[in-house]
């Protein structure tokens, strides 16, 4: 191992001398506290290095010591219900060295490396296997089975393999390479900056569907696909992300909180592992791994922990799973890197960020995808990538908003207004959009409703009238309408109260199905377009926004999704009581 010392420190950067066999990201030992840090720099044999963790105290002439290895993350049977910091160190193991407080160049290893699992093969000696196929499985959690998969930089023939109890650094199969026998443990190293190799990918043809009305009807997301949720202080972004994490339908969930306040990072580390899984019962935590970085850690280690996050989920996407990540929030990362830039006395870019703020956030949204995994058998995996950014002043103009918005295919725009006024989730239905629509409508019609986009389509139009029509009564007043723009009002409005606007803390509104968000939406479209032939045959529109029908259409979405019927039943006294009115 390379040997360099000191020669400047300037916050979390360290430049060492010496350094003249040093590689571009790798990782290094600084001073004699072993500090974690990385290589972003060289120059001759000076190495700017982005130190992890904090640098007060050190001083020229401290050692550093080059490992000759990228920065990577272990990857293997135990990493389900873990919770980490940026670096891949789990916390739970930490706080056993240091205590409540992290010591610096505390040393642990990501993973059990002592425990025993049980490993079941699904190959027979002999077999042809190339990278990504599966050897084995695990039964990590009563929800994961973890698949034990052939590195991908491997194949050839398998010579054996066993069934047992292992730990991970135990040999479970050996294959016959073309440089010679290779032994395969339960364990994978992967650098985080290289994004894992895939057969093909495909094109999100299905909604990762959430419980939350306004994204699955109005503004979905594919599996694989991207979406950012940007907004100010105060309009509800991490309470979105939790409930994203909580009802998703995705096998696994990682949750990144990059760069948070230590209060929010700590309702997820405490909230979590009390959740129960909504389809199994069984605790959240037993499909989900945290990574958890907070303000007042080192900024560098923001970057890390991006990384760290998502190559963890995409080892669990290339075994066939469809995985979540959540990020929260990319702009600390993004403050980050405008930090150590400036450290770097770098050219700026707009507003004091790299010039290359596009091109990293493009990298990591692009390791996102639905795709064929590797293997001989192939199967197909997702990763969704959804991350809130958090501009100054919810100024959507800003470069992390404006760089992001540019690769990411669905946008959910937050907005402070919303949130001031209770409305929950505080998501623009004028300002949002899905690039996902066109392609994720097959699956709507046949697995929802055949009528479910028209639906949509009709429900978004009459809330676009709505804000027309509302320019309208702030001018002249609502006496100024007609009786069919009130009407149209009055149907927004509903569609507005009655549908978009849901309760996160009830136990049956803070999750809908697609098929109650179809029926809902339907019952409210339906009196809409009952009450319209009823203008007709001359009706008052006065009698018809004050039917007391409306107070149940009202309460509908708190109808338990085991009585759906409920819901198809308040139209019957839709049309009884319009019947009524047209009478009078």
């Amino acid at each position: 191992m390379q040997q360099g010392r000191i020669v400047k420190v300037s916050g979390p950067l360290v430049v060492a001398d010496g350094m003249r066999n040093a590689k571009m990201f790798d990782v290094v030992r600084v001073s004699e506290k072993s500090l974690i840090g990385e290589v972003i720099e060289l120059r001759g044999e000076k190495a700017s290095i982005q130190v992890y963790e904090e640098t007060g105290g050190l001083g020229p002439g401290e050692p550093v010591v080059s490992t000759g290895m990228p920065l990577s993350v272990e990857l293997g049977p135990g990493l389900i219900s873990s919770i980490y910091d940026g670096i891949q160190r789990p916390l739970s193991l930490v706080r056993e060295v240091s205590g409540d407080y992290i010591t610096r160049g505390v040393n642990v290893p990501p993973l059990d490396h002592k425990k025993k699992w049980d490993f079941e093969p699904q190959l027979k000696a002999g077999t042809l296997v190339i990278g990504g196929d599966i050897l084995g499985t695990v039964a990590e959690t009563s929800l994961v089975l973890h698949k034990i998969m052939v590195p991908p930089d491997v194949e050839g023939k398998l010579v054996d393999i066993k069934r047992g109890s292992f730990t991970l650094d135990d040999t479970v199969a050996r294959i016959e390479t073309r440089t010679g026998v290779k032994e395969i443990t339960m364990l994978q190293k992967w650098p985080v900056r290289r994004p894992r190799p895939t057969a093909k990918k495909l094109q999100p043809d299905e909604p990762l569907l959430t419980g939350q009305r306004v994204l699955d009807t109005f503004f979905p997301v594919g599996k694989g696909g991207t979406a950012c949720v940007p907004g100010p202080f105060g309009s509800g972004k991490t309470v979105i992300q939790h409930q994203l994490a909580k009802w998703a339908d995705a096998q696994i969930v990682l949750f990144i909180g990059c760069g948070e306040r230590g209060n929010e990072m700590t309702d997820v580390l405490l909230e979590f592992p009390e959740l129960k899984d909504p389809r199994s019962g069984e605790p959240l935590m037993k499909r989900t791994v945290l990574v958890a970085n907070t303000s007042n850690m080192p900024v560098a280690a923001r970057e890390a922990s991006v990384y760290t996050g998502i190559t963890i989920a995409e080892y669990f996407r290339d075994m066939g799973y469809n995985v979540a990540l959540m990020a929260d929030s990319t702009s600390r990362w993004a403050e980050a890197m405008r930090e150590i830039s400036g450290r770097l006395e770098e050219m700026p870019g707009e507003e004091g960020y790299p010039a290359y703020l596009g091109t990293r956030i493009a990298e990591f949204y692009e390791r996102s995808g639905k795709v064929v995994c590797c293997g001989t058998h192939p199967r197909e995996g997702s990763l969704t990538v959804i991350g809130a950014v958090s501009p100054p002043g919810g100024d959507l103009s800003d470069p992390v908003v404006q760089s992001t918005l540019r690769v990411v295919q669905v946008f959910w725009s937050l907005e402070d207004v919303l949130a001031f006024r209770r409305h929950f989730p505080a998501i623009s239905w004028l300002n949002s959009y899905s690039l996902y629509l066109d392609s994720l409508e097959p699956y709507y019609r046949k697995n929802v409703n055949e009528k479910m986009p028209d639906l949509r389509r009709d429900a978004m139009r009459l809330l676009q009238n709505e804000a027309d029509l509302q320019d309208i009564v702030r001018l002249v007043g609502m006496d100024a309408l007609s009786p069919r723009d009130r009407l149209t009002l009055e149907s927004a409005r509903s569609i507005r109260e009655d549908f978009l606007h849901q309760v996160a803390f009830d136990e049956v509104d803070t999750y809908a199905s697609a098929d109650k968000q179809f029926r809902l939406l339907r019952l409210i479209m339906t009196m809409h377009e009952i009450c319209g032939d009823a203008l007709t045959k001359g009706a008052a529109i006065d009698k018809l926004a004050k039917m007391k029908v409306r107070e149940n259409i009202a309460r509908a979405k708190f109808t338990p999704e085991t009585e759906m019927a409920k819901i198809d039943g308040i139209t019957d006294l839709v049309r009884k009581e319009v019947a009524e009115t047209i009478g009078k």
